[in-house]
């Protein structure tokens, strides 16, 4: 990191001018990289305006880049299993087996509890909306369950991925950011996400037991059906997932558990559902298209390696930007007066959900809601003796978690395509979304009080 301070005009310049370039892509249903890119362009010009040369700003690139090598990797790796899980059948019996649970349970609190099931196992948000998603949606109007408010449910359940997902990109890049790993963090995340889970389930209870739908049985046999018309089904694929879980809670590397999930899952294409390896290779790289066969087979499609090259292109872009900042000292006299007067872990928890909640909702994107408030706060953390697994949590459980409750935001987009209902519409019904930063800003300062009361006692 330089010693060189950038003046206060340029600082405030490149600001508003990215800002504004990563809006305009919104508004113009263009892709983020291109904002990025732009911005990225304009702020080397005015940092080697304020004497930077380009050789230091390019070290500067390469060490971010090199920093997040992996989770380029991961983001591949998460296109490639997505579409191994999806043909292999692994989802399919998923969804096969949720339905039976759906027989017996409040619509509305089954679709919450199987879309956060799948979401963890298969790792994206996005991925399990536009799967799993749907098809519980398409159930539920027959039931005469309001639109938004299923979208709503099923996306709270879906972003349990990137809350606690061990093979989800962001929550690796989280952890990659703090430098910690998933089997360590993960006890630190249970301690918000039990409440915030146990929570938000009871409110969609209560929620579902309003509208009290006769679960249309020959709807359900309908698609189990067509589930078992399209794929082998069986209980024993689901021991696959559980033990990729486990693997991940026993500390095996992301990209190795993730290889595993998919070398094991294009085997059982292969033997159990009768892939040709052909196939497999190209369904990994394109993306599973699906059977014909029937509507949910409309629904289970997607994945793929070259799906996810614009998704790195959006996440180097947000790397090289906050590299530069970092590098350059840009946005650190700002963060110097937004925590300085941080004394305590209540308020160092409080100031982090809304440090990555602001740059979340400004950037468009989670990614710099994860980077920033990473690699600015860590040392805040130490000093303060707050352990950076808290620092991992705070980001997860806040500026990744509000990400599809804004307008904006890529997630909502996106989310606004595939369920055809604008996020004003859902936003109010994913209560996971909400519930989730109020828990942990709340444990901070529990924390913080039974530490002091502690000491006293003492």
């Amino acid at each position: 990191m330089s010693n060189k301070i950038v003046s206060k005009l340029n600082t405030y310049l490149i600001l508003i001018i990215c800002f504004s370039l990563i809006g305009i892509c919104i508004l113009t249903d263009t892709s983020l990289f291109y904002g990025f890119l732009c911005g990225i362009i304009f702020s080397i010009l005015i940092f080697i305006k304020e004497g930077y040369n380009f050789s230091e700003l390019a070290c500067m690139i390469i060490n971010g880049l090199n920093d997040c090598k992996i989770i380029f990797l991961v983001i591949l790796l998460m296109g490639a299993t997505i579409s191994v899980w999806l043909f292999s059948g692994i989802v399919p019996t998923i969804i096969y087996y949720g339905f039976e649970y759906i027989k017996n349970i409040n619509y509305v609190l089954a679709c919450f509890l199987i879309s956060s099931v799948i979401s963890i196992v298969m790792g994206t948000a996005l991925g399990t909306i536009s799967t799993v998603g749907i098809a519980l949606i398409a159930i539920g109007k027959g039931f005469g369950i309001p639109n938004h408010i299923l979208i709503g449910t099923i996306i709270s359940g879906a972003f349990m991925a990137d809350k606690i997902s061990p093979i989800s990109g962001l929550m690796n890049l989280t952890l990659k950011t703090v430098n910690i790993k998933y089997n360590k963090a993960i006890l630190t995340m249970l301690k918000t996400m039990i409440p915030t889970y146990i929570l938000t389930a009871v409110i969609y209870y209560y929620i579902g037991s309003i509208y009290s739908p006769n679960i249309n049985e020959a709807l359900i046999l309908s698609y189990q059906k067509e589930i078992v018309d399209s794929f082998y089904i069986s209980n024993k694929l689901l021991l696959f997932p559980l033990v990729i879980i486990v693997l991940a809670v026993l500390g095996i590397k992301i990209t190795t558990n993730m290889s595993i999930g998919i070398i094991g899952g294009s085997l059982i294409g292969i033997i159990l559902q009768k892939h040709s390896i052909i196939y497999v290779i190209r369904a990994i790289i394109i993306g599973y298209e699906g059977k014909n066969v029937g509507k949910i087979s409309e629904v289970l499609k997607g994945g793929g390696i070259f799906p996810m090259i614009e998704v790195i292109l959006i996440v180097m872009g947000a790397v090289v930007l906050s590299s530069l900042f970092e590098g350059t000292n840009l946005i650190k006299p700002i963060i110097d007066k937004f925590i300085v007067k941080i004394k305590n872990k209540g308020d160092l928890v409080f100031s982090t959900a809304v440090f990555s909640i602001v740059m979340t909702t400004l950037t468009c994107d989670q990614t710099v809601g994860i980077l920033f408030p990473g690699k600015f706060l860590k040392r805040k953390y130490e000093k303060l003796g707050e352990k950076r697994e808290v620092l991992a949590r705070t980001i997860l459980d806040s500026g990744i978690i509000i990400a599809p409750l804004t307008p904006w935001n890529v997630n909502s987009i996106i989310i606004a395509i595939i369920a055809n209902t604008a996020t004003l519409e859902y936003a109010p019904y994913a209560i996971l979304c909400y519930i989730s930063p109020v828990i942990t800003i709340l444990t901070g300062y529990i924390s913080q009080s039974f530490k002091k009361n502690k000491k006293l006692s003492v």
